[in-house]
């Protein structure tokens, strides 16, 4: 294995287990600094989103990290997009972003934590 593989994202091979449609607000409160007249949404809020679309699809799983996430292209607010997870390994979950027109924008993958652990998650919203 070359070492460069080691810090790239598995890339899932299909999407069929979940897909959620997105979408965030110009209103939102990130926005207003990030940047003036030409807005583009913070990865942050980016991978909040992630979170929380995970957090529907499996309730019962707990996320660890996120060892590696590729932001591809910007996203601007209103735009929308859809969040697709796929499993790549027992403990991990590949995941993509896709506008609408269908270009990439995100990809990464989850480490899901073990029975008991609390994970990245802090509350019971994932």
């Amino acid at each position: 294995m070359k070492p460069e593989s080691l810090h790239r994202p598995t890339a899932p091979r299909s999407f069929p287990s979940l897909a959620r449609r997105r979408a965030i607000a110009a209103d939102h409160p990130s926005l207003a600094g990030h940047f003036p007249r030409n807005p583009i949404v913070p990865g942050v809020v980016i991978l909040e989103e992630v979170m929380q679309a995970f957090a529907e699809w499996r309730p019962g799983s707990r996320v660890a990290g996120m060892p590696v996430v590729k932001f591809l292209a910007p996203l601007r607010p209103e735009q929308g997009f859809t969040i697709r997870f796929a499993e790549s390994r027992s403990n991990r979950v590949g995941f993509e972003c896709a506008q609408d027109d269908g270009h990439l924008f995100v990809r990464g993958e989850l480490i899901l934590s073990d029975a008991g652990d609390q994970g990245l998650c802090q509350n019971s919203s994932c």
